[in-house]
């Protein structure tokens, strides 16, 4: 008992110490609003549409077209999930802009190909784009400005911006798969034949194909402007010219020619949908997520569960702490891996027992308290919805799925393919728009379709083939794929209280439990929070590539002392270390006390912010 007591001891005054030092990029504070994205020019182009008078809204439009310009991981095939608070009903909405798989793309025609899952890269692994779709939606429903206005620094960008380095060393590093696709090729590799192909850091770089893409839709814009169409109608007509008109025709002429799937109904067919989110309570405070079409509600289930422990009194990053946020997050991401799909699609999702308080109290009921559980498996969520769950004879054997106990410990191209990165858009304004975005897909190397300028996603290798892996995630034409992709915000007493979001694959709701956890339990700034050492735990099902998983692994912060370390192998786990093991998180605290707000990003990365 003494040397625990002295190990909680040891742990407080590390978190003390981690509390009180300086933190090394500064809060941002804002009275009138807040723009925070994965660029600096893109967290700029937030910015200018805040100075022309726009909102929250205008200005994540302007952003989220400004990183997909810029190629931050994602382009303007992918897709883009928003959770966005509106002042004018105090209530938290949900926008899903996530593509559909297009028609042929079954089970059986890549079981025909040899492969266990959809591919990781080009034609054959696109969904319909979806981020188009969803800036236009939002801009329309809820932004104040014209599309012309919100395009602007996409457009200057598309004309030719300095590239910075991060983007142009991935394009080099990945040019042998880009020079397989022939749109891509001669958008990315300016220097062909050159030692060095790709563009070098600060050279001007031009997508004049692009360009031409958002000219199109701004000109449509116009026309109906013109024509006295409002300016709701004159951005859906370029909607339409996108997913029906010349945009499409070139988009699917490209996409099919280099073997893709999507036709021009895949595109008329599909649209934006916007619904309610999921949300559980945290002491007092309510915390939204996204469907079970994301990973989002894990961090829902998490919260549940870890609300039954004394967090706080374990101390921050102790043995203890370390140990239940592993376990917790390892039955909810079982959870995630088996019963997370599209919800428009049956079978129904159990999501009523999945966030049922009483389940997360099952739940933990369960969990070792002195090691690692490397067999951690899906709960049966429906009694506790009343219901039976049509798949126990899956469940049983969930286990034996062949690459469900992968022994290789962090190979670089698990560890790379797990930690898959994205981006975030935080927004808000001093009339209480609110907007947390997680866009993404058609990362480099991407498939550019035709002479649209446009990467595709390629989203599709979240589906899996097999309904013994997860009966609501098979792939199915018009059906979207579960993603990693989530955006939150959180309000207490009824007002907002945090918005925040991560990049980084399958560690993004790890994150972003901890991220919570670090103000709420540890009395963290927003700064501090973005910038604390995070555990990551590798025993969840890869939501990418293989979709193997490392049980018992864990990575932990370089500081972490000696003594935690042994205990934690003790415990069975097979630790890494690294020096930043959090982010990039981004994220917007709202200090009702003072009238003002908090901005944080991670201190690694390329995101910024700024505030006014």
């Amino acid at each position: 008992m003494k040397i625990q007591n002295r190990l909680l001891a040891l742990a407080m005054l590390l978190s003390l110490a981690l509390s009180a030092q300086p933190t090394q990029k500064p809060v941002l504070h804002g009275r009138h609003w807040m723009a925070i994205t994965g660029k600096p020019l893109a967290a700029t182009a937030g910015a200018m549409m805040f100075q022309q008078g726009g909102n929250a809204v205008d200005a994540a439009c302007a952003m989220l077209a400004a990183t997909c310009t810029m190629w931050d991981v994602l382009s303007w095939g992918g897709e883009t999930q928003v959770l966005i608070y509106n002042p004018n009903t105090q209530k938290v909405i949900a926008i899903n802009a996530l593509g559909v798989a297009p028609t042929g793309a079954t089970p059986e025609f890549f079981k025909n190909k040899g492969m266990n899952y959809p591919p990781e890269h080009g034609p054959l692994a696109a969904v319909t784009p979806g981020t188009p779709g969803g800036l236009l939606y939002m801009l329309a429903e809820y932004g104040t400005m014209s599309l012309e206005q919100v395009f602007a620094p996409a457009m200057q960008l598309a004309e030719g911006y300095p590239i910075e380095a991060q983007t142009a060393n991935s394009i080099e590093n990945q040019k042998a798969k880009i020079k397989e696709w022939p749109y891509s090729k001669a958008v990315f590799l300016p220097h062909l034949g050159e030692e060095r192909e790709a563009p070098a850091a600060g050279e001007i770089f031009r997508q004049a194909d692009l360009l031409a893409t958002l000219q199109k839709m701004v000109q449509t814009e116009r026309q109906a402007l013109k024509a006295r169409k409002s300016r709701k109608e004159a951005i859906y007509a370029a909607y339409d010219r996108f997913y029906k008109g010349d945009i499409a025709q070139e988009f699917v002429r490209g996409c099919q020619e280099q073997g893709g799937l999507i036709t021009m109904n895949d595109l008329a067919n599909w649209k934006v949908i916007e619904e309610a989110p999921l949300k559980t309570s945290y002491k007092g405070i309510d915390v939204y997520k996204l469907d079970v079409w994301t990973q989002g509600p894990a961090l829902l289930q998490s919260l549940n569960m870890l609300e039954n422990f004394d967090l706080k009194g374990m101390g921050y990053n102790s043995t203890r702490y370390i140990h239940t946020l592993y376990q917790v997050m390892n039955l909810a991401f079982a959870d995630r891996d088996f019963y997370y799909g599209d919800t428009y699609f049956p079978p129904a999702e159990p999501v009523k027992g999945l966030l049922s308080k009483e389940y997360a109290r099952e739940r933990i009921k369960g969990i070792n308290l002195l090691r690692n559980d490397p067999k951690a498996a899906p709960g049966d969520p429906y009694p506790f919805q009343g219901e039976t769950n049509p798949f126990l004879d899956l469940l049983k054997n969930w286990n034996a799925q062949p690459d469900s106990t992968a022994t290789g410990f962090l190979d670089e191209p698990f560890r790379e393919a797990f930690l898959m990165g994205t981006t975030t858009i935080q927004a808000a304004d001093k009339e209480g728009w609110i907007v947390s975005a997680t866009p993404s897909g058609g990362w480099v190397p991407a498939c550019i379709a035709g002479r649209t300028g446009v990467g595709m996603s390629q989203r599709l290798q979240s589906f899996v083939l097999d309904a013994k892996e997860n009966p609501y995630n098979v792939l199915e034409p018009g059906k979207r794929p579960r993603v990693t992709l989530t955006p939150s915000l959180a309000l207490k007493d009824g007002k907002p209280f945090l918005s925040f979001a991560v990049q980084g694959g399958d560690s993004q709701d790890q994150n972003l439990i901890q991220f919570f956890l670090n103000m709420v339990e540890f009395g963290m700034t927003v700064q501090e929070a973005c910038e604390a050492p995070n555990i990551n735990s590798f025993q969840m099902r890869n939501s990418f590539a293989k979709h193997d998983t490392r049980p018992g692994a864990l990575t932990l912060s370089e500081e972490i002392p000696d003594w935690t370390r042994r205990d934690l192998r003790k415990m069975g786990y097979k630790l890494s270390f690294e020096r930043r093991t959090s982010g990039p998180i981004n994220a917007i605290f709202f200090d009702w006390a003072q009238g003002s707000m908090w901005g944080g990003s991670s201190h690694h990365g390329e995101d910024y912010g700024i505030g006014w």
